[in-house]
């Protein structure tokens, strides 16, 4: 089953107002120029897988939830606990990085007891 579409750009602007990054800063980070970055939070760009990747890591937040949100991959997953944590504006990125990470090792460890 597919995932509900988002509109990727207003996602990733979301996500950088609460890391409390400027649009400049974030183009710094990934290597991408402001008015490229601004077309793609107005939803005028639609960015390449690449673009995404660098995007996601500078906002701490997974890569493959950014390419669901912009339909380059269908999720098998039902929604759960990954998209609760990236999903939640009242985190940092900090903060959802940690918890993603804790959340995962939890995962494996269930997987090798199985």
């Amino acid at each position: 089953m597919k995932a509900p579409q988002f509109d990727v750009g207003s996602f990733i602007k979301e996500q950088r107002e609460k890391s409390a990054l400027s649009i400049r800063k974030l183009a710094d980070m990934t290597g991408v120029s402001n008015p490229y970055l601004s077309q793609i939070e107005r939803g005028v760009r639609t960015p390449s897988a690449e673009i995404l990747r660098s995007i996601a890591g500078a906002l701490s937040i997974r890569t493959e939830t950014l390419y669901e949100r912009a339909g380059l991959l269908d999720s098998d997953e039902p929604p759960g606990v990954r998209d609760a944590i990236d999903g939640d504006t009242r985190l940092t990125g900090t903060q959802k990085q940690a918890l993603m990470e804790i959340y995962t090792s939890f995962i494996a460890h269930d997987q090798e007891e199985v």
